[in-house]
């Protein structure tokens, strides 16, 4: 998974790498060391494919070796949203931090929650569709108003809510408020405190569960009442914290960058191309 390092790497290859797959004259397809290519490239020999025989058109580029404008304008952002502005505020800063004229992002979340907000801009926001029901993932504080008896009556209750479970959104919603079912895939208790009253949850579930509705029905569950404390969101489909996640002020400064010095690199790094959100789909050559 790229790391902070190796998304100074993926930086560096654009340029110094070729990736174009040679073309074949005769009827045999050639062997391919493609395991090391990027994105939708990556084990290209494997793949299925009657002929490698194909016709170099020299226009378009692949999408590492896009020119700066059109890397903007196919490009998606990890982002990790602070606490307090909207996930719809977030989306406005970058676009004018930016200078696009379009932005979207996958999945809203409410403004104390902070965490994984995918960004897609300009030509990139029509493949929002199919990240925003893509599952995802929560780290969340549960408090809950009284001590309980013993830690097991917490994991039975988390164990309980898994599943298909019924919810209603909290009264401060972006969405309409009415009963609908939401799975919730797996869910790990990570810290319990009893004295205090805090629990330290991870939880994996379907698009649009709400976690604090989770965490009131918990409460009812073992009797004592409780409420969301905190809560992060730490993957997004298949994009979590260790997949190139940036902050507000590293897109700031890389466009400040490249503005100033000319300097693409750190925008190059910020920005991931929107390929990368195809990966995890079948393709067909």
């Amino acid at each position: 998974e790229p790391s902070f390092v190796g998304r100074i790497i993926m930086a560096k290859v654009q340029w110094d790498k070729d990736f174009s797959i040679p073309t074949d004259s005769g009827g045999t397809v050639p062997k391919l060391h493609s395991s090391e290519w990027p994105l939708l490239l990556k084990n290209y020999d494997k793949l299925n494919a009657r002929s490698a025989h194909y016709t170099p058109i020299p226009q378009g580029h692949t999408p590492l070796k896009r020119p700066i404008k059109s890397y903007l304008q196919y490009g998606c952002l990890n982002l990790d949203k602070p606490s307090n502005p909207s996930s719809h505020e977030v989306v406005s800063w970058l676009k004018r931090i930016l200078k696009v004229e379009k932005t979207g992002h996958a999945g809203t979340l409410d403004p104390k929650v902070t965490g994984s907000l995918l960004i897609c801009i300009e030509r990139a926001t029509r493949l929002v569709k199919s990240q925003q029901n893509a599952g995802k993932e929560y780290v969340g504080v549960l408090r809950l108003h009284d001590a309980l008896e013993d830690e097991t009556q917490l994991l039975k209750a988390l164990e309980k809510l898994t599943g298909a479970v019924f919810q209603r959104p909290p009264v401060v919603a972006a969405v309409k408020r009415v009963l609908r079912i939401r799975s919730i895939y797996e869910s790990k208790l990570l810290e319990f405190d009893n004295d205090r009253h805090l629990a330290v949850f991870w939880i994996s579930c379907e698009a649009g569960t709400y976690v604090r509705t989770l965490c009131v029905h918990l409460g009812f569950l073992l009797g004592t009442a409780g409420h969301m404390a905190e809560l992060r969101r730490v993957r997004t489909g298949h994009l979590g914290e260790s997949d190139g996640m940036v902050t507000m002020h590293d897109v700031l400064d890389a466009m400040h960058m490249y503005e100033q010095e000319g300097d693409e690199s750190y925008l190059r790094r910020t920005i991931m191309p929107c390929e990368l959100l195809l990966t995890s789909y079948k393709r067909i050559v």
